[in-house]
């Protein structure tokens, strides 16, 4: 899980020394208005908000929601950077305030919600302590699923894939996709499976941005959609916790009497974190991989390995 590291009180400066704008707190009027006395603000209490949708049945990533909070400042930069017009809300502490000026100014020309508010206050907007002193509220991107022709095109342009078969931990589905931004993997897919996380509050601010640079998919059968992927020239490797080999396919490799041959893309599937690889999906694959260990533990943590098998895989491949 992402720590962020508690505000210092005794290093505030003020918006005057530093010249940057400050977002003051409670309720904004935009200049060149009149003011005149209106009714305070209501603060963000839980009894509040939009019920939330009940909780799918036997997942472990929390319920599902019409709107998501992003929390931590590198992730809603991220965010911002990529799609500004997706943020609804912003909220952020007295520490934050002041790194927040240009977002601040773009929300307030959108006439949309920007507030200081107290820590207390920013833990219930959030859901979490784990807020890092800013939390934008976002409307969630629809979860599609590829075609046939989407494989075809991303397989000629030779561009990895990480396939994820239900991870049920958002917090191993964070860490994932953090890994994956970092090695450059743009998209990851997911089943549409009750047990599978979904990239919820919480995978967000695992991410610390990462969901910003990948595109995720949702198709309705990994199985199936893993004979698409070989069909359409993916090299679809399945981590297993033994039996695999950590390994390329067979055939000649370039400078060995054969000419050369342009490597298939990847597509990396990654199993449950108890039951690992579904057979069904584990059948269809081109090869299994196994990272090899002292054998005094039966299986790494599956954002782990995935690190280590994106690295191993794709990273190397430059």
């Amino acid at each position: 899980m992402a720590h962020f590291p508690k505000p210092d009180s005794g290093s505030h400066r003020s918006p005057a020394s530093t010249g940057e704008f400050f977002a003051p707190a409670g309720p904004v009027r935009l200049r060149g208005t009149a003011e005149r006395p209106a009714p305070a603000a209501a603060p963000v209490r839980p009894a509040e908000r939009e019920p939330a949708a009940p909780a799918l049945p036997g997942s472990r990533s929390g319920p599902a929601r019409d709107e998501l909070k992003i929390c931590g400042l590198a992730a809603v930069r991220a965010r911002f950077a990529r799609d500004p017009n997706s943020i609804i809300r912003l909220f952020f502490d007295l520490e934050r305030s002041r790194q927040v000026g240009v977002m601040s100014k773009v929300l307030a020309q959108a006439k949309k919600i920007y507030r200081c508010v107290e820590p207390a206050e920013l833990e219930k907007i959030a859901g979490s302590m784990h807020h890092g002193g800013i939390v934008a509220v976002v409307a969630p991107a629809p979860l599609r699923a590829p075609t046939v022709e989407d494989l075809r095109a991303w397989a000629r342009r030779g561009e990895a894939l990480l396939v994820l078969d239900r991870i049920g931990n958002a917090h191993n589905l964070g860490a994932v996709a953090r890994t994956a931004a970092f090695f450059g993997v743009p998209r990851l897919v997911i089943p549409d499976d009750a047990a599978a996380a979904r990239p919820n509050d919480a995978a967000h601010r695992v991410a610390e941005g990462g969901f910003e640079h990948l595109e995720v998919w949702r198709v309705p059968g990994l199985a199936a959609f893993a004979r698409e992927l070989v069909d359409a020239g993916y090299d679809v490797v399945g981590a297993a916790t033994r039996g695999g080999k950590l390994s390329g396919p067979k055939g000649g490799k370039p400078g060995e009497g054969s000419p050369a041959v342009r490597p298939k893309p990847i597509a990396l599937v990654l199993g449950n974190e108890e039951q690992g690889l579904a057979p069904d999906v584990a059948a269809h694959c081109t090869r299994l991989v196994t990272i090899p260990g002292s054998g005094k533990v039966e299986s790494l943590n599956v954002s782990v390995a995935a690190a280590i098998l994106m690295w191993e895989l794709i990273g190397r491949r430059g």
